[in-house]
């Protein structure tokens, strides 16, 4: 019988494969996010939370077949193909043609490529915080294509679209998700070292 993992099952799974700081914060960012946006929407906020943590399983060992090794690593562990289907979504038309069709898998698509956004536009703050960062702030640095030059904003942009929502609510929200992990993902900073 397939199954879910349960959140601490899909962390040592996580761990098991990844080893690289930055890609596990990147993975509890989406994982915020995502379940800030099942809390949104009425959904299950492990499964939607799982499917961020473990959404670039197969990333850091297996770059080369990112969202392909990922189903047989999970077929293995008996995971449920709908979540597996979900995993997988998040790479259409850059690594896979299986298209976002389920809430879940739409607002993973759109938010994956933002949290790096958002990451790095923390990162350059004087601050280094998302605690105080702003919608605006996200949209000045998303129209500047020399910055994090590696987040396709296109790919942000057919989310938004996919999820029939506004670029500025989805920042808003994404920011709010990525606010209630930002000491897991380094990113509380100091506010208070900004002067007003």
């Amino acid at each position: 019988m397939q199954k879910l993992l349960t959140r601490a099952e899909a962390w040592e799974l996580l761990n098991e494969y990844t080893k690289t700081e930055a890609l596990l914060h990147h993975a509890l960012a989406v994982e915020g996010v995502m379940r800030h946006f099942a809390r949104l929407a009425g959904e299950d906020e492990e499964l939607w939370g799982n499917a961020g943590l473990l959404h670039d399983l197969d990333y850091e060992m297996y770059p080369d077949e990112h969202c392909k090794k990922v189903v047989a690593i999970l077929q293995e562990k008996n995971v449920d193909e709908k979540f597996i289907r979900a995993i997988c979504s998040h790479g259409y038309g850059t690594c896979t043609d299986i298209e976002p069709v389920s809430q879940l898998e739409k607002t993973l698509y759109t938010i994956d490529e933002l949290t790096g956004l958002i990451n790095a536009t923390c990162l350059v703050r004087p601050s280094k915080s998302v605690l105080d960062l702003e919608v605006k702030s996200v949209k000045k640095k998303m129209k500047q294509r020399s910055f994090a030059e590696g987040v396709d904003r296109d790919i942000i942009k057919k989310g938004c679209v996919m999820l029939g929502a506004d670029l500025g609510d989805i920042i808003r929200e994404t920011i709010a998700g990525m606010r209630d992990v930002s000491d897991d993902i380094g990113l509380t900073g100091d506010v208070s070292a900004v002067t007003q």
